[in-house]
């Protein structure tokens, strides 16, 4: 194992691969906080095929930043394919759900203020 593996893959002030940091579990989603301050804050997270977050609204805008795979996002009814490299906003007090079309990693960022 790597001492980057080991360090289990990021450390502040040094580049880091986001869809290392964290695998997928089988029918799961699993979530890793990268950054947390009172502003806001940067989440990794990992979803098996099939999973995903049912609709919801948040008041501030989520970026979302799709790291490995693919998903579908709804945003007040309009559905997205969004794929690795690909970047979303989902804007604030809209309802918005996403679901797994294959296994996927994405890189969440709210910002508070």
């Amino acid at each position: 194992m790597s001492a980057r593996k080991a360090n289990a893959g990021y450390a502040k002030g040094r580049p880091f691969r986001p869809a290392e940091l964290l695998e997928y579990q089988a029918g799961s989603v699993v979530s890793r906080e990268i950054v947390r301050q009172k502003t806001g804050t940067v989440t990794l997270f990992a979803f098996d095929r099939g999973q995903g977050l049912s609709e919801h609204t948040a008041p501030f805008d989520a970026l979302v930043q799709v790291v490995d795979g693919e998903a579908e996002i709804v945003i007040s009814g309009k559905r997205h394919q969004v794929k690795a490299g690909e970047t979303i906003v989902m804007p604030a007090n809209r309802p918005h759900a996403l679901q797994a079309v294959k296994r996927f990693k994405m890189m969440l960022t709210m910002i508070r203020s």
